[in-house]
Protein backbone atom coordinates (compact mmCIF):
# COMPACT_ATOMS: atom_id res chain seq x y z
CA UNK A 1 0.00 0.00 0.00
CA UNK A 2 1.18 3.83 -0.81
CA UNK A 3 1.51 5.98 2.09
CA UNK A 4 -1.11 9.10 1.99
CA UNK A 5 0.24 12.04 3.25
CA UNK A 6 -1.62 15.51 3.22
CA UNK A 7 0.05 17.33 0.19
CA UNK A 8 -0.42 20.70 2.61
CA UNK A 9 1.32 19.51 6.02
CA UNK A 10 4.01 17.32 3.55
CA UNK A 11 5.35 20.86 2.24
CA UNK A 12 4.98 23.12 5.34
CA UNK A 13 7.90 25.59 5.20
CA UNK A 14 8.91 24.63 1.33
CA UNK A 15 5.75 26.27 -0.83
CA UNK A 16 2.91 26.13 2.15
CA UNK A 17 2.42 28.55 4.88
CA UNK A 18 0.78 27.91 7.56
CA UNK A 19 -3.22 29.29 7.95
CA UNK A 20 -2.98 30.23 11.38
CA UNK A 21 -0.30 32.18 12.84
CA UNK A 22 0.07 32.57 16.53
CA UNK A 23 2.08 30.93 20.10
CA UNK A 24 0.78 29.33 22.95
CA UNK A 25 1.69 27.26 25.88
CA UNK A 26 1.40 23.72 25.21
CA UNK A 27 -1.24 23.16 28.10
CA UNK A 28 -3.49 25.67 26.13
CA UNK A 29 -2.64 24.39 22.57
CA UNK A 30 -5.92 22.79 22.30
CA UNK A 31 -8.15 25.89 23.24
CA UNK A 32 -6.30 27.90 20.42
CA UNK A 33 -7.24 25.23 17.69
CA UNK A 34 -10.66 24.84 18.93
CA UNK A 35 -11.15 28.54 18.76
CA UNK A 36 -9.58 28.60 15.12
CA UNK A 37 -12.22 25.77 14.37
CA UNK A 38 -14.83 27.88 15.60
CA UNK A 39 -14.00 30.89 13.74
CA UNK A 40 -13.77 29.06 11.06
CA UNK A 41 -16.83 27.55 11.39
CA UNK A 42 -18.94 30.43 12.07
CA UNK A 43 -17.92 32.30 8.98
CA UNK A 44 -18.67 29.23 6.69
CA UNK A 45 -22.07 29.26 8.49
CA UNK A 46 -22.91 33.42 7.91
CA UNK A 47 -21.89 33.00 4.61
CA UNK A 48 -23.66 29.76 3.51
CA UNK A 49 -27.05 31.48 5.04
CA UNK A 50 -26.57 35.33 3.71
CA UNK A 51 -24.85 34.82 0.32
CA UNK A 52 -26.66 32.23 -1.90
CA UNK A 53 -24.55 33.68 -5.43
CA UNK A 54 -26.00 32.52 -8.57
CA UNK A 55 -24.14 28.99 -8.77
CA UNK A 56 -24.18 28.22 -5.05
CA UNK A 57 -20.76 28.78 -4.48
CA UNK A 58 -19.27 30.43 -1.36
CA UNK A 59 -16.14 31.20 -3.03
CA UNK A 60 -14.29 31.23 -0.15
CA UNK A 61 -10.97 29.76 -0.83
CA UNK A 62 -9.40 30.12 2.53
CA UNK A 63 -9.37 31.73 5.89
CA UNK A 64 -6.10 32.90 7.83
CA UNK A 65 -6.17 33.45 11.82
CA UNK A 66 -3.14 35.52 13.30
CA UNK A 67 -3.17 36.08 17.10
CA UNK A 68 -2.11 38.60 19.14
CA UNK A 69 -2.26 39.78 22.58
CA UNK A 70 -5.66 41.73 22.24
CA UNK A 71 -6.33 41.28 18.47
CA UNK A 72 -7.26 38.57 16.46
CA UNK A 73 -6.88 39.24 13.30
CA UNK A 74 -8.98 37.32 10.33
CA UNK A 75 -8.58 37.55 6.55
CA UNK A 76 -10.71 35.83 4.56
CA UNK A 77 -9.62 34.78 0.83
CA UNK A 78 -12.82 34.95 -1.15
CA UNK A 79 -13.40 34.40 -5.38
CA UNK A 80 -16.74 36.54 -5.30
CA UNK A 81 -16.12 38.95 -2.42
CA UNK A 82 -19.12 41.39 -3.33
CA UNK A 83 -21.38 39.26 -2.47
CA UNK A 84 -20.66 39.56 1.28
CA UNK A 85 -19.60 44.00 0.92
CA UNK A 86 -21.87 45.21 -2.39
CA UNK A 87 -24.02 47.84 -0.49
CA UNK A 88 -24.07 46.32 3.12
CA UNK A 89 -21.26 47.34 4.98
CA UNK A 90 -22.60 45.95 8.08
CA UNK A 91 -22.59 42.83 7.11
CA UNK A 92 -19.09 42.28 8.14
CA UNK A 93 -19.72 44.13 12.25
CA UNK A 94 -22.51 41.71 11.95
CA UNK A 95 -19.96 38.89 11.52
CA UNK A 96 -17.45 40.06 14.26
CA UNK A 97 -20.44 40.39 16.64
CA UNK A 98 -21.24 36.73 15.80
CA UNK A 99 -17.71 35.41 15.80
CA UNK A 100 -17.35 37.39 19.51
CA UNK A 101 -20.49 35.94 21.05
CA UNK A 102 -18.73 32.61 19.75
CA UNK A 103 -15.76 32.92 21.27
CA UNK A 104 -17.13 34.24 24.20
CA UNK A 105 -13.83 36.48 23.96
CA UNK A 106 -14.14 40.33 26.17
CA UNK A 107 -10.27 41.32 26.06
CA UNK A 108 -9.75 40.79 22.47
CA UNK A 109 -10.93 42.59 19.71
CA UNK A 110 -11.52 40.92 15.89
CA UNK A 111 -10.54 42.56 13.37
CA UNK A 112 -11.79 41.21 9.51
CA UNK A 113 -10.48 42.12 6.46
CA UNK A 114 -11.61 40.40 3.29
CA UNK A 115 -9.33 39.77 0.18
CA UNK A 116 -10.38 39.23 -3.03
CA UNK A 117 -8.15 36.28 -4.98
CA UNK A 118 -7.96 36.27 -8.67
CA UNK A 119 -8.64 33.34 -11.01
CA UNK A 120 -11.44 31.96 -8.24
CA UNK A 121 -11.61 28.32 -9.92
CA UNK A 122 -8.14 27.95 -9.67
CA UNK A 123 -8.51 27.23 -5.71
CA UNK A 124 -9.63 23.79 -5.27
CA UNK A 125 -11.96 25.02 -2.50
CA UNK A 126 -13.89 26.87 -4.80
CA UNK A 127 -13.74 24.13 -7.81
CA UNK A 128 -15.02 21.60 -4.87
CA UNK A 129 -17.70 23.79 -3.66
CA UNK A 130 -19.13 24.35 -7.68
CA UNK A 131 -18.57 20.24 -8.06
CA UNK A 132 -20.47 19.76 -4.97
CA UNK A 133 -24.11 21.61 -6.26
CA UNK A 134 -23.56 20.26 -9.22
CA UNK A 135 -24.03 16.99 -7.79
CA UNK A 136 -26.53 18.43 -5.54
CA UNK A 137 -28.64 19.16 -8.80
CA UNK A 138 -28.30 15.24 -9.91
CA UNK A 139 -25.57 16.12 -12.76
CA UNK A 140 -23.84 12.96 -13.26
CA UNK A 141 -20.68 13.24 -11.39
CA UNK A 142 -18.23 12.49 -14.98
CA UNK A 143 -19.97 15.75 -16.52
CA UNK A 144 -19.27 17.23 -13.11
CA UNK A 145 -15.56 16.54 -13.34
CA UNK A 146 -15.14 17.53 -16.40
CA UNK A 147 -16.98 21.11 -16.49
CA UNK A 148 -14.85 21.73 -13.16
CA UNK A 149 -11.44 20.88 -15.44
CA UNK A 150 -12.72 22.90 -18.30
CA UNK A 151 -12.82 25.92 -15.48
CA UNK A 152 -9.37 25.18 -14.05
CA UNK A 153 -8.03 25.38 -17.54
CA UNK A 154 -9.01 28.96 -18.13
CA UNK A 155 -6.36 29.90 -14.86
CA UNK A 156 -2.51 29.29 -15.85
CA UNK A 157 -2.13 25.72 -13.92
CA UNK A 158 -0.31 23.14 -15.00
CA UNK A 159 -2.47 20.03 -13.78
CA UNK A 160 -5.33 18.71 -12.00
CA UNK A 161 -6.69 15.84 -10.39
CA UNK A 162 -10.05 15.44 -9.01
CA UNK A 163 -11.16 12.42 -7.35
CA UNK A 164 -15.09 11.38 -6.33
CA UNK A 165 -15.70 8.65 -3.88
CA UNK A 166 -18.63 7.11 -2.73
CA UNK A 167 -22.09 6.33 -4.32
CA UNK A 168 -21.69 7.26 -7.63
CA UNK A 169 -25.06 8.10 -9.34
CA UNK A 170 -26.79 6.55 -6.82
CA UNK A 171 -25.33 2.69 -7.41
CA UNK A 172 -25.36 0.59 -4.41
CA UNK A 173 -21.70 -0.04 -4.04
CA UNK A 174 -19.87 2.45 -3.69
CA UNK A 175 -17.08 3.20 -5.55
CA UNK A 176 -14.18 5.74 -6.43
CA UNK A 177 -13.65 7.48 -9.83
CA UNK A 178 -11.21 10.18 -10.66
CA UNK A 179 -9.87 12.03 -13.57
CA UNK A 180 -6.42 13.79 -14.06
CA UNK A 181 -5.08 16.70 -16.42
CA UNK A 182 -1.86 17.58 -16.81
CA UNK A 183 0.71 16.79 -14.57
CA UNK A 184 0.61 16.14 -10.77
CA UNK A 185 3.66 15.72 -8.94
CA UNK A 186 3.05 14.75 -5.68
CA UNK A 187 6.23 13.62 -4.35
CA UNK A 188 8.12 16.10 -5.23
CA UNK A 189 8.15 18.54 -2.13
CA UNK A 190 9.42 21.37 -4.23
CA UNK A 191 6.03 21.46 -6.57
CA UNK A 192 3.59 24.01 -5.46
CA UNK A 193 -0.28 22.10 -5.25
CA UNK A 194 -3.14 23.12 -3.32
CA UNK A 195 -5.20 20.40 -2.00
CA UNK A 196 -8.17 20.05 -0.68
CA UNK A 197 -11.52 17.37 0.70
CA UNK A 198 -14.67 18.53 0.97
CA UNK A 199 -17.89 16.07 1.32
CA UNK A 200 -21.23 16.76 -0.21
CA UNK A 201 -24.47 15.30 1.27
CA UNK A 202 -26.71 14.20 -1.71
CA UNK A 203 -29.88 12.42 -1.81
CA UNK A 204 -27.82 8.95 -2.46
CA UNK A 205 -25.75 9.72 1.09
CA UNK A 206 -22.73 11.25 1.63
CA UNK A 207 -20.18 11.39 -1.71
CA UNK A 208 -16.18 12.84 -0.53
CA UNK A 209 -14.33 14.88 -3.43
CA UNK A 210 -10.73 15.30 -3.24
CA UNK A 211 -8.89 17.91 -5.86
CA UNK A 212 -5.31 18.47 -6.64
CA UNK A 213 -4.37 21.20 -8.14
CA UNK A 214 0.05 21.59 -9.95
CA UNK A 215 0.07 25.42 -9.72
CA UNK A 216 3.59 26.03 -10.10
CA UNK A 217 7.84 24.41 -9.31
CA UNK A 218 9.78 26.43 -7.32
Amino acid sequence: MGQKINPLGFRLGTTQGHHSLWFAQPKNYSEGLQEDQKIRNCIKNYVQKNMKIFSGVEGISRIEIQKRIDVIQVIIYMGFPKLLIEGKPKKLEELQRNIQKELNCVNQKINITITRIGNPYRHPNILAEFIAEQLKNRVSFRKAMKKAIELTEQTDTKGIQIQIGGRLDGKEIARVEWIREGRVPLQTIRAKIDYCSYTVRTIYGVLGIKIWIFIDED
